[in-house]
């Protein structure tokens, strides 16, 4: 079915051979983040699933901010398609500003607590901030390229419903639809004008969280914004960075494996590096100090968002995360809050998987860096509106 269907679509496009270039497409970064407790080390029990018994079976309900929850919900909730959420949606919004105990009863009044069955795997993300050159050097040898004329992105649902929501990447060469080219090709293909330069593994981190913010020499900020992907699958190295010996059992944050991409710069770097064979291209956009924007197309509020996978979980939704039993080094214990969906990625698959959303900067990928957190997701489902 799929290959008939990517037979069909190689007739339709008509594209000359193998070109790059730089069409944008929007994506914008910056948002703060909240404050954070002091950690403190040791796994956390994860307690058993309670179905039906309201807000009572959420552990950390009692603790949480509920206000900030119901702010996050009411500013992102325009991005939900089914109508009970866009009730509730609106009844919030009509709200206005309410005190943290009003926040409560309005939550509890409007959603009930659905357990996804399973336990998942928290991570996070972040927007970084990373310096760079508008000419190489030897230090900032890493071209940031924008989208190749190229590259078609398919969307499968226009050929077969069943395909609805799944898209794949290529090109058109020799008369035939064909794959897009891995990380490695890319890296060895001829460049065209490219955006900026940054070191390899900034640019390596930038593409795994798909936006961030540019600062320059003479103090401009740009943003460097999702443009596509090359549509392969994302293939995380921390696994292999620790088979290899590379980096200590229960020491794979992100900074640890920056600190030895930086530390190895250059073939030994990019070896590991081209583990990963997905590759993110940009465009690059004037640094306004708006917040940064996921696939739900609205800003993501820091440490209230979270990526999903669509296939199992609605954009828009209001979601309680409950995350323990850290597996990296200097880890918070505990993530426990209400979220909104609001954004995807190519490593977030499953049910009872999400990626949270931290803010922008150092402080934020530090954090980030060291999420890796035993997960129970549940639904806030939004009850009938009278």
């Amino acid at each position: 079915m799929l290959r008939s269907v990517l037979t069909a679509a190689a007739a339709a496009l008509v594209l000359a051979a193998c070109t790059t270039a730089a069409p944008p497409l929007p994506i914008t970064p910056t948002a703060p983040i909240p404050p954070s407790t002091t950690p403190t080390p040791g796994p956390q029990p994860i307690p058993p699933i309670s179905s039906g018994a309201g807000f009572s079976a959420l552990q950390g309900w009692n603790e949480e901010d509920h206000a900030a929850a119901l702010q996050a919900f009411r500013e992102t909730c325009g991005v939900a398609k089914d109508p009970p959420t866009a009730a509730v949606c609106r009844k919030a919004r009509q709200a206005g500003p309410v005190d943290d105990a009003a926040a409560r009863l309005f939550l509890e009044a409007n959603f009930r607590p659905e357990p996804i069955a399973g336990q998942g795997l928290l991570t996070a993300y972040f927007a970084p901030e990373y310096e760079a050159r508008m000419s190489r050097s030897a230090e900032f040898s890493a071209p940031m390229r924008g989208r190749p004329a190229d590259l078609v992105m398919l969307e499968l649902g226009a050929f077969d419903p069943a395909l609805k929501g799944k898209t794949v990447a290529g090109r058109v060469c020799g008369g035939a639809f064909v794959p897009y080219d891995d990380r490695a090709a890319i890296e060895a293909s001829p460049l065209d004008r490219p955006l900026a330069w940054l070191r390899p593994e900034d640019l390596f981190f930038l593409q795994i969280q798909g936006s961030g913010v540019l600062t320059l020499p003479d103090g401009r900020r740009v943003r460097a914004a999702f443009a596509a992907h090359n549509g392969k699958p994302f293939t995380g190295i921390a696994t292999a960075m620790r088979d290899r010996g590379l980096l200590a059992d229960g020491d794979t944050s992100g900074e640890a494996i920056r600190g030895w991409l930086a530390a190895n710069r250059g073939p030994k770097a990019d070896e590991i590096m081209r583990l990963n064979p997905r590759y993110v291209f940009f465009q690059t956009l004037p640094d306004d100090g708006r917040q940064a924007t996921g696939a739900a197309n609205v800003p993501l509020p820091a440490g209230r968002a979270i990526a999903v996978d669509p296939s199992q979980n609605a954009l828009g939704g209001l979601y309680w995360i409950d995350a323990s039993a850290p597996k990296l080094t200097g880890a918070f214990p505990t993530y426990r809050r209400a979220v909104v969906a609001l954004d995807t990625g190519g490593a977030i698959k499953g049910a009872v998987r999400a990626d949270l959303y931290m803010g922008t900067g150092q402080a934020a990928g530090t954090e980030a860096g060291r999420v890796r957190h035993d997960l129970r997701l549940w639904r806030l489902v939004p009850q009938p509106q009278s």
